[in-house]
């Protein structure tokens, strides 16, 4: 899809919004507001380097990281869930947040790293439009949780470099009770073929990521993500060549102490399964 025919496409969907898989059918446009809680303009919580993210994205300057307030997920141990859900930030225009890009580049960031950024694609894909013909060259990476439409990560297509989505669950019921999304492995697993399908298996120059697929996999206390079937699904539906990070940082944050199975953080047990199942299927292991 031409660039311009996609920033069109984009804002289509905001008019009856179905930029994500929860289709709240609100005017966006007109600043109503569904599930993610955001209108008609996309909302910025910070940005700045950030050297915390995996190490192939980092290299010597820094992951070029703006944080979107709002998200289409109600995750009850989201660590940030001031921007998830409580929407801190700030307003911005298009070109506001094209200068934002073009500044972490100058800054000497080695890609744009755009977090939570599902329900503000038409935005991004304008604004990224708008920063490349101002001078940006930077990958884009765009950091999401996994709960996408076919049809918006389709709008991407030529916009996103490379593709990092958490995978969350394999379990139905575990997204419901967690996240307010049943149908989440459904939609994950059709949103990572997608990906997969634009951008490849993760490319790596000189030790920086320039274009690919990385999955990353929050491991939770008793097994309640089926984190097995989600490394069975990359490993036999995606690429035996996914880079996976498998992240140990797990805490009840925000309402997981009303779960008592989630209400504690991993044993080392729990995670070294996980990472010795992932090298046991042949996948590459991200830090």
């Amino acid at each position: 899809m031409e660039i311009n025919d996609a920033i069109k496409s984009a804002y289509k969907s905001l008019e009856s919004c179905n930029l994500c898989p929860r289709v709240c059918n609100v005017n966006r446009l007109k600043g109503e507001k569904g599930f993610c809680g955001i209108g008609s303009k996309a909302v910025v919580s910070s940005a700045s380097p950030h050297f915390g993210e995996e190490s192939v994205l980092v290299g010597n300057g820094g992951s070029g990281t703006i944080f979107f307030s709002g998200c289409n997920l109600g995750c009850v141990f989201c660590q940030n869930y001031e921007i998830s859900q409580l929407h801190d930030g700030n307003l911005v225009e298009i070109d506001e947040l094209a200068h934002i890009m073009l500044q972490l580049q100058t800054r000497g960031c080695i890609n744009i790293n755009l977090v939570t950024p599902t329900h503000v694609i038409p935005h991004i894909i304008e604004s990224i439009h708008y920063a490349r013909i101002k001078g940006l060259t930077l990958p884009i990476v765009y950091n999401c949780g996994g709960y996408e439409s076919i049809k918006s990560l389709k709008f991407l297509e030529g916009t996103v470099d490379i593709y990092m989505p958490d995978a969350k669950y394999m379990d139905h019921n575990a997204s419901k009770r967690y996240s307010l999304a049943e149908d989440y492995p459904t939609i994950l697993q059709a949103a990572l073929i997608e990906m997969h399908r634009q951008v490849g298996d993760l490319e790596i120059q000189d030790g920086i990521a320039t274009r690919g697929l990385l999955v990353r996999h929050l491991v939770m206390p008793n097994s309640v993500a089926k984190s097995q079937e989600i490394i069975d699904f990359l490993a036999n539906k995606i690429s035996k060549n996914t880079f996976v990070n498998i992240m140990e940082q797990y805490r009840p944050s925000f309402k997981a102490n009303r779960f008592h199975e989630i209400d504690r953080i991993i044993t080392f047990e729990e995670l070294k399964k996980i990472t010795r199942y992932v090298k046991e299927q042949g996948l590459r292991l991200s830090t």
